[in-house]
Formats: structure tokens, sequence, C-alpha cells
């Protein structure tokens, strides 16, 4: 059998598994985070966050028709695109491996020795298979996101070069490289990681058509690097950059209408196109109209954004910047949202700005006058800081949080902190400390490249700690190996962990794939150091590259490593060729070849197989349905046409995939409180959508423009309570009259008074449903609050939010999924009870109050958490609890705990301890160890008669407390002070079991934990 007939048969079985492995563990539905806007956006094409993933959604949109009308089966279409990109990615990279391969192995081809083959085929298999069960690949490759179609993206790339070395001195070899420059252009329309392949893509020319030299190397890095920079910082944004300067000077100048310049445009870049190609096609100018030709591909595959445009001009409910000319598509493209970040030059994080410049202008379509208008010149917003306070390649930038200082600081000797002067904004200077360059540097080792970087790397080729997210402690998110005096000297014992600190996400390789892996590194340099360079680059340029490009701060909101899978991709080449190295060692022992080979293919595949029984609880999504449950959670117990105010993306896109797909509540309007600072957001608040009315404004869209009342400042001249409607009127005005001048010249408006009031209109709150009927009788008349005196401005979604409530008129029911955003600006607390997971504001001072937290509205609670939620399966023992999950069952557990408290409060003892009877069955301790959060819990089972079940609970908190504290005290000193916090709140965990049982008179029980508290605070007096 060829050797062709053989790759192409062993590649499909290695696809095959990859594919059989993604679907067993594959999400049944939509997952946390970006999952669900990004499945409800592919499955209705709408326009999602900043710089868009079209091509992603149009092949979803293909995916989702196979669920047949089944909208609950349309996320797991999506997931199953995802799982099939990911094996795909799988196929390319053993077709990869063994392209590389054969250029050592099979110079002879066909006549090669079967040995050979069969070494060949090991080494991609192995490779291939290895990076199946890498952690960050895998864990892509179950769920709904941009990410696994990324790496397809670039698996289908690196190959494609590799098939046009093997044809470059044939004649049409140059379609090669047109696939490549389409599959670059198209790649854009799923995320702009592909680009990073251009480098590697480049030395492959060079290599193959060229005699290295030392000039022609350096020259061959420079132009790789200008062409990456080319298609990122120029081509992607200056295509639409250069169509929204004609369109404005086609509009504004010479009078034409909208969208008219944009069209002249397209008519001439497709003009010069056609010229270049007729130019060089005429004059032979092969490498000419080659260039031309790619650069015509890359635009007909970049054109896949214009689906973006079309639906945001639909006006889709999910319309994310609302990019729908080449003005607005710029924003989105540039992420300019989100902001910038120093990359090359850049302050210190403690720099302070002592002048600024004006920035760009922001341009908004005005339909009225028939013009762009300038809504906001943006003078004075781009800060200017001291030389002195500058650096080259800065890292520790960013001072806008407290934790990030300290991060910064906790990498830094500040007593090596360089003293300098600094301009003020007075024009006087002042000497401060910042730090040094090394410093500087020292952090981008430690925390960027270490921490952010290869900890992830050991993840995937060493193992894992745990799936806890990390920032430096040693007990959360390290990699380990399985090999005891190697982790245990790194991080103390971890073999004896306790129970709350098993999790499914540890893996343990015993350094296997790692040095299976820098085997064949070692190996392709040795035989084919060109090869080994442009493996490198693939594997520098998608993985430490990206560190340096991205310039992370510290406590990003999750673990990044799936942002890598290329760097690990690379890596995994590296693998496959380790099992090259072994067969050369191993036929030198063993005489027959083919044998050799055979034994050392099986024996490395026994290092996949153990990556995959290791990954295989961490990554087994199967059964699991909590981000769809907890979105309907949100929504169940919600009042007809209701609006909930949410925070975050866990509390935002489970509750748009509900809305969007499975078409659950359309009713409510789900209002995003952070993404209401932008414009576009609040203009479509202010559109119906499916059955929930637009949200009531007093202000008109014009006013929530771009740039428009983006801040209002807070100016109490009043002194009183204000109304708050005539407040929202004051600055609806627009009079220069209520207007403030600021520094920049320019007049903002602004809020009269701190003091605020909202007028209860009773007979409305009554005949709309909002308030219950066992309530009625104690509405409030007046609501008032102030505006505390550290809160100097409100921003867009402060004012969206005061607009809101000014303008309902009482007409709908309104909740909010957190409180902590509003309290400022909106001190309504009291007036909020818990219903489940959700706030609901009440003109009625709530019951069973907390500050901050509100109280408890215990009938309409009760029935959802007892009688209507679904926690995900999360009680079943086959499904794997992630991060997310576990992190929103502490809220789940809050919401139980504060309805038992209110029933036990009300005397309905048998009540109370149904809802804890319920919280403990949907969460039990073996899923989720019981901990501090459940100290209250024992004390209510006493409360109500119920000694029983709560000495069980105070045993089984005891007994986990018990065995952390035995951990913490098996430790060797140097480890276990990184554990003192924990020892003290083990400690203070035993001692409230100890109180509740006393306070109960449960004395023997109590006697017991009094004798077993004294003994483990004299076993740590040292350290408390």
């Amino acid at each position: 059998m060829s050797f062709k007939k053989l790759n192409n048969i062993v590649g499909w079985v290695v696809f095959l598994i990859a594919t059989i492995v993604y679907f067993l563990t594959l999400e049944p539905t939509v997952s946390w985070w970006d999952c669900g806007e990004y499945i409800s956006t592919a499955y209705k094409l709408q326009v999602g966050h900043p710089p868009g993933a079209p091509l992603f959604q149009m092949i979803g949109r293909f995916f989702s028709l196979f669920a047949f009308g089944d909208v609950t089966k349309v996320a797991l279409m999506v997931n199953i695109m995802s799982a099939l990109c990911s094996s795909l990615t799988i196929l390319f990279l053993f077709w990869s491996i063994t392209l590389l391969a054969r250029k050592i192995w099979l110079k002879n081809g066909d006549d090669a020795p079967l040995s050979n083959k069969i070494a060949v085929l090991a080494a991609g298999a192995v490779g291939a298979l290895a990076y199946t069960f890498t952690e960050s690949f895998w864990f892509s490759a179950v769920e709904g996101e941009v990410y696994a179609m990324s790496s397809f993206c670039t698996a289908l790339t690196f190959w494609a070069i590799l098939k046009w070395e093997q044809v470059a001195d044939e004649p049409y070899n140059y379609r090669w490289i047109l696939f490549i420059a389409y599959l670059i252009g198209l790649s854009i329309g799923v995320h702009l990681l592909n680009l990073l392949c251009i480098p590697a893509v480049v030395y492959v020319i060079y290599f193959k058509k060229y005699k290295p030299t030392v000039k022609g190397f350096i020259l061959s890095g420079i132009l790789s690097i200008l062409l990456l920079g080319f298609i990122q910082i120029v081509l992607i944004p200056l295509i639409v950059s250069l169509a929204g300067k004609i369109e404005l000077f086609f509009v504004n100048v010479l009078g034409a209408p909208f969208n008219v310049g944009t069209v002249v445009y397209f008519i001439l870049l497709i003009g010069l196109i056609v010229f270049g190609l007729y130019y060089t096609q005429k004059h032979k100018k092969v490498i000419l109209n080659t260039i031309v030709l790619s650069f015509m591909f890359i635009v007909i595959g970049y054109s896949s954004f214009f689906m973006l445009i079309i639906r945001a001009n639909a006006n889709t409910p999910i319309n994310e910047n609302e990019p729908k000319d080449a003005i607005s598509m710029l924003s989105y493209l540039k992420r300019e949202q989100y902001g910038s970040w120093p990359i090359l030059y850049g302050p210190y994080y403690n720099a302070k700005p002592y002048d600024a410049k004006d920035g760009s202008p922001i341009y908004v379509k005005d339909t009225e006058k028939g013009k762009y208008i300038i809504t906001d010149y943006r003078r004075n917003t781009e800060p200017i800081y001291d030389d002195n306070m500058m650096t080259v390649f800065p890292r520790m930038w960013n001072g806008t949080k407290k934790t990030y200082i300290s991060t910064y600081e906790h990498y830094i000797d500040k007593a090596k902190m360089k003293s300098v002067t600094e301009k003020q904004y007075n024009g006087e200077t002042k000497r401060v400390l910042r730090p040094s360059f090394w410093q500087n540097l020292k952090y981008f080792i430690d925390y960027q490249c270490g921490h952010m970087y290869w900890r992830y790397f050991m993840w995937n080729f060493a193992g894992r700690q745990n799936d806890i997210q990390g920032e430096g402690e040693i007990e959360n998110g390290n990699w380990v190996s399985g090999i005891s005096f190697i982790d245990n000297a790194r991080l103390g014992d971890q073999d004896n962990l306790p129970k709350s600190m098993q999790n499914p996400g540890h893996t343990e390789y015993y350094f296997l794939p790692l040095i299976l892996g820098l085997i064949g590194l070692f190996y392709q340099i040795n035989k084919k150091p060109e090869d080994a360079w442009i493996v490198f680059l693939l594997f520098f340029m998608t993985g430490l590259a990206i560190v340096m490009y991205l310039n992370q701060t510290p406590y990003q909101p999750r673990e990044r490593d799936y942002a890598y899978a290329g760097s690990f991709y690379a890596f995994a080449i590296w693998i496959g060729f380790g099992v090259l190295y072994l067969t050369e060692l191993a036929q030198k022992v063993i005489k027959n070849k083919t044998v050799a080979a055979s034994s050392v293919g099986i024996l490395c595949l026994l290092i996949p197989v153990l990556m995959g029984a290791q990954g295989w609880e961490g990554h087994n999504r199967s059964g699991k349905t909590s981000a769809l449950d907890w979105g309907k959670n949100y929504l169940t117990n919600l009042e007809p046409n209701a609006v909930i105010f949410t925070r975050g993306d866990n509390d935002t896109f489970p509750l748009w995939y509900v809305q969007e797909v499975e078409e659950y509540r359309t009713d409510v309007r789900v209002a995003n409180f952070m993404l209401s600072s932008g414009y576009w957001y609040v203009h479509q608040m202010a559109r119906k959508t499916y059955d929930s009315e637009k949200l009531p404004l007093a202000l008109t869209p014009k006013q929530y423009d771009n740039g428009v009342n983006d801040r209002v400042a807070i100016y109490d001249v009043i002194g009183d309570y204000v109304e708050l409607k005539d407040a929202i009127d004051f600055i609806k005005s627009d009079d220069p009259r209520t207007q403030l001048p600021i520094v920049s010249g320019e007049k903002i408006n602004y809020l009269p008074s701190r003091k605020l009031k909202l007028t209860v209109d009773k007979e409305a709150v009554v005949r709309n449903g909002i308030v219950p009927e066992n309530m009625k009788d104690r509405i409030v008349d007046t609501i008032f609050w102030t505006i505390p005196d550290n809160v100097d401005l409100l921003y867009k979604n402060d004012l969206m939010l005061l607009d809101f409530f000014a303008s309902n008129n009482w007409e709908r029911a309104v909740y909010f999924t957190s409180i902590s955003d509003i309290k400022n600006v909106l001190g309504i607390d009291k007036y909020l009870h818990q219903e489940g997971l959700v706030h609901r504001f009440i003109p009625v001072e709530a019951d069973y109050y907390y500050k901050n937290s509100g109280g408890v509205y215990v009938e309409g609670s009760y029935d959802l958490l007892m009688n209507k939620v679904n926690w995900g399966n999360i009680n079943d023992p086959d499904v794997t609890l992630d991060p997310e999950t576990r992190r929103n069952i502490l809220y789940a557990k809050q919401s139980y705990l504060r309805l038992a408290q209110a029933l036990q409060e009300q005397g309905k003892n048998d009540s109370a301890v149904k809802v804890i009877d319920k919280c403990l069955e949907f969460f039990p301790d073996d899923k989720m160890a019981f901990d501090f959060y459940m100290m209250y819990y024992p004390d209510l089972y006493y409360k109500a008669g119920a000694t029983d079940k709560g000495d069980n609970l105070v045993n089984t908190i005891v007994t986990n407390a018990l065995d952390n504290i035995n951990y913490y005290d098996s430790l060797k000193p140097r480890f276990k002070k990184y554990y003192t916090e924990s020892i003290r709140e083990n400690l203070a965990l035993i001692n409230q079991m100890y109180d509740i049982t006393s306070k109960n008179k449960r004395t023997e029980l109590s006697n017991e934990l009094q004798s077993i508290l004294n003994e483990k605070i004299t076993m740590f007096y040292d350290i408390l």
C-alpha cells in the first residue's frame, strides 16, 4: 500500500478518534461566558461584540439548521460545529507532522522501507492525539466559541504552506499561496489569531525558493513582521477607514446621500484590483500578479464583515456597537469600546498626566440633517505624561485598580524604585518613585510570561493542579506533574489533599508529553534546522508574542490559556518528532526495524491515552446544563413585560440565549447595566424587541448618541430632595443655562442635586402588578435617597438607569441580578426584595433586610426555589462541576439560606427545614464540600427542631474543616505559612459550630467541638 494511502487512512482514523472524544464530552447546550452570545448571534445572524466573527456566525447558522426546528438543539449543533472544527484541526495536525517527518524519513518516497513509514505515521498519530487531549484545546473543542474554528484555520493554513512546499517547483504552484491568502481573509471573520501564521509562511517560502543566508534570513523576518503588521494594522482597518473618509467627503462636502461615498470607494477599490490584474498579466509580472491576486483573495475573505453591516442596519435585537456604516464599522473593528493599551512605549502605572491633547472627533449619522455631525470633539481626551514616567516596552502600565498596583508591587523591591522628577498639571515638578526598567522587565518575565503563559504551557504538557483560577497562591491554578518529590517541593504535599482541594480539573502527565516534545525539538533542530525554525516561529508567534502584544494586567476575569492553543499546537508537532528520535534509537538496538518502529509507536501512544484518561473528568461536559438552567432561573418568576437589569457576562449571555434561541420569556427586557454605557445599547433598549416593549426613556435617542451625555456632572445647587422626573427633565432640556463648562471649553449637562426622590403612584403600582397582593397596604408614598459625596459624575449607564426609573411610571416590574453597581446612583436597596436569584423592586420596605443586600420576598422565593428551578444536573454524580458553576452555586446557596432564615422568623419551621433540605439535595457535599459558606445552616435546623439533621450537618462541616486543618498541619513550615488565612477560617468555622451547638444545647457535641478546637488552636499557636 502506498504511503499516500496509508497517510490518508491513518489521518482519518485519528480524526475519527478525536471526533468521538469530543462528541462524547460535548456540552449538550449553551455554556458559560461568551458562548451564549455567540450561539445567539449565529442562530439569527446578529451582531456580537467587537471585532466580530461573521464567518463563525454564518457557518454556525448553517449548522443550526440541522436542529430541524427544535430550538433546544440549536446550541448542540453549534457545539458540534466546534467539535468538528477541532477534530479537523487534529487531522491537519497529523498531516502536517507527517509532511515534515517525510523530509527526514521518507526521502525516497514510496521506496522507503515499511519501518520508516510506520515511524512517520506513528509520529503523526502520537503528536495529533496528544494535542487532542491537551487542556486548553479540549476545553474549546466542546463549546460554541470561536477558538475551535480559529484553531482549524491555523492548522489548515500551516498545512497548506507545507503542501505548497511540496509542489513549489511545479507550474501553478501559486494556487496554494492564493488559497492561503483566502484563508487569511476568511479567518479575519473568525479570529485574528490566524494572522500569526504569516511569519512561518514567509519562512517556508524563503527556505524553499532561496539559498539561506544571514542577510536573507534577517530580511525574511523583517518582511514577515511587516506583512503581519500590514494586514492587522493597515489593511483590516484601512480599507474601512478610507471608506469612512470618502463617505464623509461625499456626504458632508459634496452633499451626496448617505452611502454614496462608500459605494464609490468600493467601486474604485475593485477597479484598482482589476487594473492591477490586467497590468501584471499583460506584462507577465508573475510575482506582482500573485501579490495582487493574494490581496484580492484576502479582501474577498474579509468581505464576510458585510454581513455585520447588513444585519446591523436591520436593527437586530443583539446589535453590539451598531456598525451600520464605514465610520461606525471602523470603531467596531478597532475595539474602541475596550480602550487601548501601550505595547512598545508608554507610561508606568503610577504616572500622572500633566497635560492632554485632542483625540479624533466622533461623527454620528444625522438622518434629519442628511450628513454626519460631530457629537464629541474629544478635546483634551488623550493624556500626556512626563518623559521621565515613560518607558519602552511598558509592562506595569495600568494603575486604575488597587489590585493591579498591589500585584505590580509584589514583583518589585520598592527600595530599588527609581527617583525621578515628574511634571504636574500646575506646571511644577515633583519628585516621585517609579519602577526601573529592569523591575518592569522582571514583572514581564515572572508574571506575564511565567504566570500567564508558561504556567498554561505546563498545564498542557505536565499536568494541572486544579481548575480554580490562580493569582500566584500555591493552592490554586498551578502546574503539577504527578511526580511527588517535584510537586511537593514546589507546592507542599499534593498527594494527600483534603476533600475540599480535590478537583476534577486535576491532571498528572508525569512530564511525559513535555519530555517527548523537547526530544522532538532537539531532534528536528539537528535533522532539519530550517523546519525547526518554522515550527518555532509558529510556537513563538502564537504564544509569547501574544503575551507581549496583549500586555495583560493582573486579575483577568478568567484564565486565558485558550488564547495560546496555537502555541501548544506547534509543540505537539515536536511531540511527534520525539517519536522519530526514539524510533531511531530503538532501531539501533532492535535488529528488526519494523518491530522497533511499531513498538516505539505503540509505547508512545500510551502518552495520549494517559492524557485522555487524566483529563476526561475535567473536560466531560455531557449532561451539564447549568448555564441554560441558570438563564431560565433568572427569568422564570418575573412578572409579564418585566425589566431585569443584569451586570456581567454570566448573568446576561445565558439570558440572551434562552430568549433569542429557545424563545423563552421573550416578554422580559434584559438590560445589561454595564453595556448601557454604550450609546448603541441605549438605542436598542429604546426599541421594541419580540414581545418586550421598549424601555420608556425621557431623553431622546440623539441625547444618548456617541459623545453625547457620556458624562453628566453632579453639582448640588439645590441641596434638597428633587423629584427624579424633574431632575431628568432638567438634563433633557439641553439649555446652556443648565450646563457647566469643563476644561476643554465645552459644556456638559449636570444633575442639580444629590438628593433625589421618586413619588409612588399607588394606583398604578397595584394596577400593573408591581406589588404582590399581600403587600398592597404597605406601599410607601415616596422613596428618598442621596448620591454619595464621592460620586462626582453620572455616566451614560447611570443616566439611562435614572431616566428609566423616572419614566417608567410604575408600569413595569423591575428586577436586578446584582445591586453592587447601581447602589451609588439609585439608593433603593431598602425596597429590593430577593425573589429566587433576583432582587425585585417593590415600593414597600423590605422584610428581613440587610444593608446592600435588600430583603426577602418569601412567597415568591419559596415558589421559585422549591418548585420551579433547575440547577444543571449538579447533583448527578456523573456531571462535572466547572469553576463558573461552582461560583454561581454560592449565590444560589445564599438565596436558599436567606429564604430559610425569613421563613424561620415567620415561625414556619417546617418550611424552613424543607428549604434547607432542598438546598442540600441540589448542592450535596460530595459535589462541593460544605465549608465556610454553610456555617449558618445548622442553626436553622436546630431552631426548627430538626436536631438530627443539624447534628449531621455540623459533623459534615467540622469533618471537612478538620480534613483541611490536618492537611495544613502536615505541611512543612515554609508551606504552612501560605495557608494562615485558611487555617484561621477553618478554626473560625469549627468555633462557629461550637457556638451554634452550645446555644442550641447540643451539649455532648459542643463539648467534643470545644476539645477539638482547643487542640487545634494549640497546634497552630505559633502562626496564629
